[in-house]
């Protein structure tokens, strides 16, 4: 959504930025990063609260906002718990919704759980659709979504990643860049793994585990896992792991640099969506620890691979993908960086 934030403020556009803070310490490196103040911060971030508790109080909490504002559109952005939330409650007062990144299935509401169901839900509800993919607009088109209210657009994560790595490449300083840039030079082959999906919490999480423990042990891989700060991955990763010369269980850490770590490393381990989709940039082949994606246009493409949380599927893949040199990906075909220009001159052209 910065994107589309930056190009509002470019055009000198009036609008309004809202935050739930639905995680904290994750929001604020990233509004630091894009030099972003919002209007309203809600700060509804509270330890171990639960999804309806947490939807609750997005009702609450952004109704007044709603009512005072009185905006000509909502704009969310993906399937959180905070886009769904803020569609509802926009409808609930009439307002147009418009869905960043709609279209994304994978039509098994406990895979990814509970975004599938969200996202579905937020299709329903909005008046304006703006899909990465041919692919997405398709799944709309087939749930009857009328066709003039779909629009094309690449996703907005690429627009975000080509202007971060900009930034960097134009000389930011950074400590997590400094501290790391040696290591991942002179050792090789590095591997970034993420986890955070819930589908994913307790056996899978263990598998996971098993597998890294066998590629650092077993294959003189070397591996940097920034753990997602969820209690639920914090306990479930393996005590091999922790004291494994190879193994680097790192705290969280901030967009520019996870931007500056996928360039470096030789292969993704990851549930994230949004990495599956900005990895074709780098050609960085990610291997998805999911069952299904709802982004089937890197598997077309080849970037990314299904292993689910087989420990075995993921040591074979990643000595395959060490093994097979990187095919150079022509195109990302998530978008070319021009998402958020096309979705403001869209809602312009429609007198919004």
């Amino acid at each position: 959504m910065a994107s589309v934030v930056l190009e509002c403020r470019n055009r000198n556009l009036e609008h309004v930025v809202c935050v739930t803070a639905q995680h904290r310490d994750m929001l604020d490196q990233v509004l630091e990063w894009f030099d972003i103040v919002p209007d309203y911060d809600l700060d509804l971030m509270e330890k171990g609260q639960n999804l309806n508790n947490l939807t609750a109080k997005i009702y609450s909490a952004i109704d007044p906002i709603l009512q005072n504002e009185n905006p000509e559109i909502v704009l969310v952005q993906g399937d959180t718990t905070t886009a769904l939330a803020s569609a509802m409650a926009a409808f609930h007062r009439n307002i147009p919704v418009g869905h960043i990144e709609a279209g994304l299935r994978t039509y098994d509401f406990s895979a990814p759980f509970p975004e599938e169901m969200n996202r579905q839900i937020i299709s329903k509800i909005a008046k304006y659709h703006f899909t990465p993919t041919n692919h997405a607009s398709k799944n709309l088109i087939s749930e009857s979504v009328s066709i003039d209210k779909i629009v094309k657009t690449g996703n907005t994560v690429v627009d975000a990643l080509y202007w971060s790595n900009q930034k960097i490449l134009n000389g930011f300083e950074h400590d997590f860049i400094q501290k790391w840039s040696d290591k991942l030079v002179t050792l090789k082959p590095w591997i970034l793994v993420t986890a955070h999906r819930r589908e994913n919490f307790g056996a899978g999480l263990k598998n996971l585990s098993d597998a890294i423990f066998e590629l650092a042990q077993e294959y003189n891989c070397n591996i940097i896992w920034p753990v997602h700060p969820n209690p639920n991955v914090t306990l479930g990763i393996g005590e091999e792991l922790k004291n494994h010369s190879r193994i680097h269980l790192i705290d969280p850490i901030d967009y520019p640099s996870m931007v500056w770590l996928m360039q470096q490393v030789d292969v993704i381990i990851s549930d994230s969506g949004g990495i599956q989709e900005e990895a074709p940039t780098f050609d960085v082949p990610v291997l998805v620890t999911r069952e299904s994606t709802e982004r089937p246009e890197g598997i077309e493409a080849g970037t990314s691979t299904l292993v689910g949380m087989n420990q075995d599927k993921i040591v074979q893949n990643v000595l395959l993908k060490l093994k097979t040199p990187k095919k150079e990906v022509l195109k990302n075909p998530f978008g070319e960086g021009n998402s958020a220009s096309k979705i403001v001159e869209f809602l312009l052209m429609d007198n919004i």
